[in-house]
């Protein structure tokens, strides 16, 4: 009997101890899959984290990016335009006045745009509102078949009434000729006088730029003997043509006077004056112009090429 009550404590002992073990296993599984879940759930939250910040760097990036080129932009197109104005109208204030403006007065220190349709031509006035400049990249001439060219052969039937024009012997004349492209109010007119503007000077410089179809880097300047009158007293434009450079300078006044003053006028035979001309046509041939260009500066102006003999109009 005693034996099998051993037998019955030792059973149950065993069970037991066989119990517990399982439950310790059981127990130290359990922990290993909740590490092991955990150490998952770490990675991938470490994973995302880091994907985050790869994806929130990036975006970061890409804003700045996006904002630099917005501004690099901006800068471009403001800048620009406003670097340009500043040098070329640095101490005038740009002005919009009509085309066909006839009233004579002027503004002082302003910018105007006197060139017709899409054309820049820029007028500069003093502080006495005189026409001091005008400038233009490039002259674009007259077209009757595109833009709407008045009967007279002009943009508008009439010009500025600038003070001045009133006189018998002066004309409203054009900086830059209807012809030309040039507008016909204030900015673009001063009294000249009718034989320079009709025939003289300022007549064959607008013919040559008109035959050539049109000209570059175009320069007035007009100079007045006082700063209370709108009538200058002289003129001086200077335009490249086809690649050659010209400048022309000549006095507000009546060309046929004016050489007559400079004993420019019966001076010479006839004979003299055709065998002058023969000899710069033969010159002019071999391209050698060193004996019209007088002061030596490569360049020849109308009037040294009247004084050398030549006549009137230059075709060549």
């Amino acid at each position: 009997m005693k034996r099998k009550i051993n037998y019955l404590i030792l059973l149950l002992t065993i069970i037991f101890m066989v119990g517990c073990s399982d439950i310790e296993d059981a127990s130290s599984t359990n922990e290993t899959k909740t590490q092991e879940e955990t150490t998952v759930n770490t990675d991938e939250n470490s994973n995302t984290d880091e994907k985050t910040v790869e994806e929130t760097t990036a975006d970061t990036n890409s804003e700045k990016e996006e904002a630099a080129t917005t501004v690099a932009d901006e800068t471009v197109e403001e800048k620009t335009p406003h670097e340009t104005n500043d040098e070329l109208f640095s101490e005038y204030k740009l002005i919009e006045v009509d085309g066909g403006d006839l009233s004579g007065h002027r503004k002082p220190k302003v910018v105007v745009d006197i060139g017709y349709g899409n054309r820049e031509y820029w007028a500069f006035t003093n502080e006495h509102g005189q026409l001091v400049r005008v400038i233009a990249d490039e002259i674009t001439i007259q077209d009757d078949s595109s833009e709407p060219v008045k009967s007279n052969g002009r943009y508008y039937y009439d010009e500025a009434k600038v003070p001045g024009v009133e006189s018998d012997v002066l004309d409203e004349g054009h900086i830059i000729a209807d012809s030309l492209g040039g507008v016909s109010n204030a900015y673009n007119i001063t009294p000249q006088d009718s034989t320079l503007n009709r025939h003289g000077d300022q007549a064959y410089m607008e013919k040559v730029i008109r035959d050539a179809g049109g000209a570059t880097n175009f320069e007035a300047i007009i100079t007045y003997p006082d700063t209370e009158t709108q009538i200058p007293s002289s003129y001086k434009y200077t335009y490249t043509l086809r690649g050659n450079e010209i400048v022309d300078t000549f006095v507000n006044g009546n060309p046929d006077k004016t050489n007559e003053s400079l004993g420019l006028t019966g001076s010479k035979s006839s004979e003299s004056n055709n065998s002058n001309t023969n000899s710069h046509t033969s010159s002019d041939k071999n391209g050698d112009i060193s004996s019209v260009d007088i002061n030596g500066n490569g360049k020849v102006t109308i009037k040294e090429a009247k004084e050398a003999g030549f006549s009137m109009p230059i075709t060549r």
